[in-house]
Order: structure tokens, then C-alpha cells, then sequence
């Protein structure tokens, strides 16, 4: 017999809530958020996306990603949904996601990140929305006694699914954390196809000679993604005299990133760049492009290497080898290592056509395996036999 939820989507588009705390084209897995969201089949779906952590009225003064963002929503079939919430614990933000699930009898509700998963299956449920479900874009999980509490206790079984974006992520969710291996799901990430360079020159731009070795690195700086190792990668790299060092992206960690280049001597080598938005200009300008994270789900600025036919060196922790095949793909190396960092780096530039041809089977895996519009078709069909086989 056909649940009311599955009436309902016979009826008339299935709607979906996208539910994350920021609106961004910066970080992962806000501008997954973003990209399901904006990509949703208009005809079978009905999308909104809810962000916790953007003002009810007037302008966003943070990311500064987040204007492109916004202009990328508003030309996209979803619906926008700010709920201001202003502190970890504000009841009057998760009380109006809940009315507006109720109200606007929201079929399936997809949180993304561990403050959204938290709110948004507390909410979901009173609402009784028919199906939930909790993305988690990784953690160390390590520590955090409360936080795995919440994760199995909470998030695991008030959702229908608990999807990882790693397999190594969806082991350790059962294993350390304890999560029934039913409720736990893994879907791999998905990026969109690099834009190509507009033919601005980032060399010329930063001061850097068309002949150097120019090592880069794209993302959040933050603890996570241990760029302090690779600051100490580059003394190793003496064979290479006129090695430049590209680290784009902003963060609390950028500081104390600057200071450590200093006390190493090689802050002379070292560009930090700041956020940009003209990242394939950026990749363009690379030799070798860099991840050396302690930690990671299915980060997409491998990704975005890959589509860019970089070649790779990457820790080999998390889901990065699931996207890369070491010495097929890329090169990788063990988390923590400055030394195995630098000789990864050594590699590629010693052999640039087996760096090269690397570099063409990573974009050529990226695009047949790692596509927003595949990672969007997953999605599609999990939430409608999901909501077929909904009670509620």
C-alpha cells in the first residue's frame, strides 16, 4: 500500500530541504550543499536550501564567497531559506526550520556537517518529516566524547540514513563511533567540471619567473589540512632552487603559518595568496599541486586537481585513496611525513611525462567517477526509495 509520503510525491514534486550552516562556493561541503541544492531535477523536485547562519534581512558581510554564491542560488530553480541563527544553541532558529517543515510539509530533509545534522534531525523529526538524512563531510574522530555521543545517540537513529563521504569515514562512523552499519551509507563526492583558465597569468601576477617549480596547495587553513608540513617539506627540496610554494585559501591557521615560514627561513619561497576566486588560473600555474591533511572525508580540492591534470602528491589518510591510485594517479605519501612530502614532490618533478600521464588518468577517473551529476543522480534516487518506503 503506498505510504501518504509516496502519494504525496505522485501527486507533485518532491521537496526537499538542503539544510547547512553556511552559504559558500569555499570549503567543501558548503559548496556541495550549494551544487546539490542549485542541481536538483526541477521537474521531479522542488528545492529549497535552508542556511542556519545568515541574517533574516540585510546584506552577508562574511565569506567572501558568499555573494557568488548567492547569485549562483538565485539563478538556480531552488528556494532560499535564511534561518539566522546567531550561537551553537539557539532554539528560536532551530524552531523556525521546524514550522517551516511542518508548514510547507517538506518530504525529505538533507543536513550536511555535524552542527547541521544535530538541529536539523532534532527539528525533522518533531516535524515528522518523512525522510531524513545526515551528511558528514569528516572528522578525526578522535576526542570528542560528546560529539561521537551525539553521533550515535542523536544524529544515527533519528536519521534514515547517515552518509559518509569516505569509506574510511563510514568505517570509523562504526567501528570508533559504535553506529549501526545499516544506518550508515557511503556516497562519494562529486565536483563539477573545471571552468578553463581565462589566460590570466598568476605567475606574472605574484612575481614568479615562467622557468620556477611553483608547488601549490588550495583550501581552508585550518589545523586539519597540516600545511605546516609542507613548510617543512621545502628545505628538503634543495634540488630545486627556484621552488615557489602557492598556498591559496584564508583560515585561522593562516598566522601561524606565516610566523613558522619565517622561522624556517623559507618565507621568501612562500606565496600566501588569500581566498581567490580565479582558482583554474590559479591550478594553471602549478608544476605539482599538494594535499598533506592529517584528515580527510573525499576532499574536493583533490578533486579539483584531478580535473585540472595536475600531478598529485596527497597523504594517503581518509578518502583521498579512493580517488587516487598511487603511482597511477598521483603519488601518495604517509600523514605527517616532511620528508616523504618532499620526496613525493621530488617524483613528479624528476619525471614530468610519467607526472604527466598521471596527471591525464586523474582527470580522466574524476570525470567518470566524481561528477556533481553523478553524486546528484545518487542522491535523486536514494531520497525517492526512501520516501516510498517511509511510514510517516
Amino acid at each position: 500500500m503506498a505510504s501518504t509520503a509516496s502519494s504525496l510525491r505522485q501527486a507533485g514534486r518532491v521537496r526537499v530541504v538542503t539544510f547547512v550552516d553556511f552559504l559558500s562556493c569555499f570549503g567543501g561541503a558548503e559548496h556541495l550543499a550549494l551544487l546539490i541544492a542549485t542541481r536538483l531535477d526541477p521537474v521531479r523536485f522542488e528545492s529549497i536550501l535552508c542556511v542556519s547562519r545568515w541574517p533574516l534581512t540585510g546584506p552577508w558581510k562574511g565569506d567572501p564567497s558568499a555573494p557568488p554564491a548567492m547569485e549562483l542560488l538565485e539563478g538556480s530553480p531552488a528556494r532560499f531559506l535564511p534561518l539566522a541563527r546567531r550561537r551553537k544553541v539557539d532554539v528560536g532558529a532551530v524552531a523556525r526550520l521546524e514550522r517551516f517543515l511542518r508548514r510547507e510539509r517538506v518530504d525529505v530533509l538533507h543536513t550536511h556537517k555535524f552542527g547541521s545534522n544535530v538541529w536539523g534531525t532534532i527539528a525533522g523529526r518533531i516535524a515528522r518529516v518523512p525522510v531524513i538524512l545526515a551528511h558528514e563531510h569528516t572528522w578525526s574522530y578522535e576526542g570528542q566524547p560528546l560529539r561521537r555521543f551525539l553521533d550515535r545517540e542523536l544524529i544515527a537513529r533519528g536519521a534514515d540514513r547517515f552518509i559518509a563521504v569516505s569509506r574510511e569515514d563510514q568505517r570509523r562512523m562504526i567501528e570508533i563511533e559504535g553506529i549501526d552499519p545499516e544506518r550508515t551509507l557511503f556516497i562519494p563526492n562529486g565536483v563539477l567540471s573545471s571552468r578553463p583558465p581565462s589566460g590570466h597569468d598568476v605567475r606574472e601576477e605574484l612575481g614568479i619567473s615562467p622557468d620556477a617549480t611553483v608547488i601549490g596547495a588550495v583550501g581552508v587553513l585550518r589545523a586539519q589540512k597540516a600545511l605546516d608540513v609542507l613548510l617543512r617539506a621545502i628545505p628538503l627540496l634543495s634540488e630545486w632552487p627556484d621552488a615557489r610554494v602557492l598556498i591559496v585559501g584564508d583560515g585561522p591557521e593562516r598566522t601561524s603559518l606565516e610566523r613558522l615560514a619565517k622561522e624556517l627561513g623559507v618565507a621568501d619561497v612562500v606565496d600566501f595568496a588569500g581566498h581567490r576566486s580565479d582558482i583554474p588560473d590559479v591550478l594553471s600555474a602549478l608544476d605539482v599541486a599538494v594535499s598533506c591533511s592529517d584528515f580527510e572525508g573525499s576532499p574536493l580540492a583533490v578533486m579539483e586537481y584531478m580535473d585540472a591534470q595536475l600531478p598529485i602528491v596527497a597523504t594517503a589518510v581518509g578518502g583521498v585513496p579512493d580517488l587516487i591510485e598511487s603511482g597511477v594517479h598521483g603519488r601518495l605519501v604517509p600523514a605527517r611525513d616532511p620528508a616523504a612530502l618532499a620526496a613525493g614532490i621530488g617524483e613528479m618533478l624528476r619525471e614530468p611525462e610519467r607526472a604527466s600521464a598521471m596527471g591525464a588518468r586523474a582527470r580522466e577517473r574524476r570525470r567518470s567517477e566524481f561528477d556533481i551529476a553523478t553524486l546528484v543522480g545518487r542522491l535523486e534516487a536514494l531520497y525517492l526509495e526512501l520516501l516510498s518506503d517511509s511510514p510517516r
